[in-house]
């Protein structure tokens, strides 16, 4: 397995990355003022909050429903008391229209999920990262690399990197929100902008639907199972919208031998939440139309 939830002492995980890029691309020339998108216990908005902060950035974002969890109320508590100015939008149908106020407000856009191709580059280099710790002895080249798809940037920036670095290594991203379609769209689209900028074919990416559940968000029996493992024989936490599935398929291909060197990319923060949690609001002093959002 790939730790990048080691990434950064106070929150790591697969946004730190992406942010290395986009918050400097958002300093120049003047910028201020951040705008993102995400679920109102998006792991990503949190990240832009923090890194924002440290970067002198006000960070405001739009935020979506989701299932209800501790743990999403822990996000959006960490949040808020680093200061995110939070747009709450009924569905993800309205988002657009909320981020584009946002926007001509004066705000630059940080891309839903950190995945534009700017972002995107940090995974790039990702993959050149792991092809030398493969030279290097570290590990055998993997075969198959099991990653979350979401937005689409980490995986099609590791696709990218692993080509450009010479491996044949197939990155499987496991599709955790609907439609599937659209999240392997996206992926295609940015592996293919990032292979044009950096001069690369052979990019090797496929989209796997099959351990989503009822949705995002949702548990599923097979994350269940992967959690109690990952636990057990790793010593690793896993949450159950993102890595829990990822885990999972990655179980799967060693159990059906379909390939003899499997790499999990893990991607949540391991770093904890109490530091974040200093001086935030306590969960009955959130204003209720933020914590409708967070769906029982």
């Amino acid at each position: 397995m790939k730790r990048d939830d080691l990434t950064h002492h106070v929150y790591g995980g697969n946004k730190v990355r992406k942010l290395e890029y986009l918050l400097a691309e958002a300093r120049a020339p003047g910028g201020r003022r951040l705008v993102t998108i995400g679920t109102v216990g998006s792991h990503h908005v949190l990240a832009t909050a923090y890194f924002g902060a440290q970067a002198g950035f006000e960070v405001e974002a739009v935020l979506v429903p989701q299932p209800r969890t501790e743990h999403v109320i822990e996000v959006l508590r960490a949040g808020l008391g680093l200061g995110l100015r939070a747009y709450p939008v009924r569905s993800w149908a309205a988002a657009p229209a909320a981020v584009l106020a946002r926007v001509l407000a004066g705000a630059r856009l940080v891309a839903l999920g950190g995945s534009s191709a700017t972002g995107t580059r940090g995974y790039v280099d990702a993959g050149h990262e792991l092809a030398a710790q493969v030279r290097e002895g570290a590990m055998p080249e993997p075969d198959v690399c099991v990653v979350a798809l979401g937005s689409g940037g980490t995986a099609a920036g590791l696709a990218v990197g692993f080509a450009a670095a010479g491996l044949r290594t197939r990155v499987v991203g496991v599709c955790v929100s609907a439609p599937t379609w659209a999240l392997r769209m996206s992926a295609e689209h940015l592996a293919r902008a990032s292979g044009r900028d950096a001069r690369v074919t052979g990019v090797r990416l496929a989209g796997d639907g099959r351990f989503l559940g009822a949705g995002y968000g949702s548990r599923t029996d097979e994350g269940d199972e992967a959690t109690a493992l990952a636990r057990a024989h790793a010593g690793l936490d896993l949450d159950p919208t993102y890595t829990a599935k990822v885990f999972a398929c990655a179980l799967w291909f060693v159990r059906a031998r379909q390939a003899r060197t499997v790499l999990y990319w893990h991607t949540l923060s391991s770093a904890p939440m109490a530091p974040l949690l200093e001086g935030a609001p306590e969960e009955g002093q959130i204003p209720t139309r933020l914590l409708n959002l967070a769906r029982p």
